[in-house]
């Protein structure tokens, strides 16, 4: 954002009505993983794909990946330099890897640590384990890597995307508990898609040595940007939403959305390349329970779902929020706090059964009685999750611009449906 972007929002809705339709964008973290593939097999993204994501993210990768050498400025996109991360390092030459200050402040060793096994010439320019990179070219001596699974599953999924091109294949074992799962299963899907033979038995990932191929691909829209949807299909009155691009049979772990929406009144019908939700005409269950190890992206989503209907919370399978673009536990403590909702750590007394898991409490209903500010902390999700807050009484979002990393268009849909959308300084 430049110093002339507006530094506050003011949302409200005259009604609790939504009706429309809205055409989603592709998923960034499909588009992400195929721009990867289609690079490293030397093809141009803009002749195989459709709908790509238009969000800052997605559009930084193929700004990089059409970068020929020199240093690599990631800005605060965290799957970007994952994936750059692994991508130079099997190139020709010398490269810095870069970002924003957040992004130096978020680990990287134990990729970098992967990468170094298989053969990597990687040093650290500042902090040990953090970015910024110096990348040099690879001297490959291995093919059979253990790699820590309990940290992010793009270290995982950024290792499986050059296997192909790596003499020998790839051979990768996760280590520990694997956190989101599904992002891990949707690179196998885009990997297969464009040509290259992965198998995934007995906790054992192989790649075979060979190389992508050109096929065309028509990125689903992204399951993530509609759970903001839901959450104000949840808060409303008269609903009648129809969300384009949506796939039934998706490659996104978040597309079990759908399921878990049914338990605050939100039936999902399916159609041709479109989702139309309803009220089921069953009242929000009291208590909601949920493991996010596998949707982390939902958490705040839900979250806000469950103040607005002061439905009580237990979340779990948090552990990599707080690497994300903010600490995003102690960022929704602190605005559910602003609405009378607390979200708390459960005592380990709560989790004797579970002894590695850890629990949240949310508890209360959500006061809109004036109107709260909500700061974003640089992130996206925030901003989004709490404006569907907007359904239930006026709010105000700090720094707006943030949701350009993944849903560019978040403020012209919502005008587009109803909403008093404003900015100012």
């Amino acid at each position: 954002m430049t110093k002339n972007d507006p530094v506050l929002l003011f949302l409200s809705k005259p009604s609790r009505e939504l009706h429309g339709t809205v055409a989603l964008d592709g998923s960034k973290s499909i588009s992400n993983r195929a721009l990867i593939a289609l690079a490293l097999a030397g093809l141009n993204a803009q002749d195989w794909l459709s709908n790509l994501s238009t969000s800052d993210d997605t559009q930084t990768l193929l700004r990089l990946l059409e970068q020929k050498s020199g240093t690599f400025d990631v800005g605060d996109a965290g799957t970007t330099f994952r994936f750059m991360t692994a991508f130079l390092a099997i190139q020709a030459g010398e490269q810095v890897l870069t970002g924003s200050k957040r992004m130096h402040e978020r680990p990287i060793g134990p990729l970098v640590e992967a990468l170094r096994a298989l053969g990597a010439d990687i040093q650290f320019l500042g902090k040990e384990g953090f970015p910024p990179l110096k990348i040099c070219a690879m001297k490959p001596r291995t093919r059979s890597i253990r790699v820590p699974a309990n940290v992010s599953s793009q270290f995982l999924s950024a290792l499986l995307l050059i296997g192909p091109y790596l003499p020998e294949g790839l051979e990768l074992v996760p280590q520990g508990p694997l956190v989101s799962r599904p992002y891990l299963e949707m690179t196998l899907n885009v990997m297969r898609h464009f040509g290259a033979t992965v198998a995934w038995e007995d906790e054992v990932l192989v790649v075979e040595a060979g190389k992508y191929l050109p096929r065309h691909l028509v990125v689903e829209a992204d399951w993530s940007a509609a759970s903001y949807w839901y959450a104000m299909a949840a808060f409303s009155e008269d609903l009648d939403l129809t969300l384009k691009g949506l796939q039934e049979h998706s490659w996104q772990g978040d597309s079990v959305l759908a399921t878990m929406m049914q338990r605050f009144d939100i039936q999902t019908f399916f159609g041709e390349n479109e989702v139309q939700l309803k009220k089921i005409g069953a009242a929000a269950r009291p208590l909601f329970e949920k493991d996010f190890l596998a949707c982390p992206d939902l958490v705040q989503t839900l979250a806000v779902v469950c103040a607005g209907l002061g439905t009580t919370g237990v979340f779990s399978g948090l552990e990599t929020l707080s690497i994300k673009e903010t600490d995003r536990i102690g960022a929704l403590k602190t605005e559910l706090a602003k609405l009378g909702v607390s979200f708390a750590k459960l005592p380990a007394r709560f989790s004797k059964k579970w002894p590695n898991k850890t629990f949240y409490n949310l508890e209360g209903k959500a006061e809109l009685s004036t109107v709260p500010r909500f700061a974003t902390y640089g992130d996206h999700r925030m901003a989004m999750a709490f404006a569907t807050l907007a359904m239930l009484g006026s709010v105000e979002i700090e720094n707006p611009g943030v949701v350009s990393k993944s849903y560019p268009q978040f403020w012209e849909h919502l005008k587009a449906l109803g909403f008093e959308v404003g900015f100012g300084h």
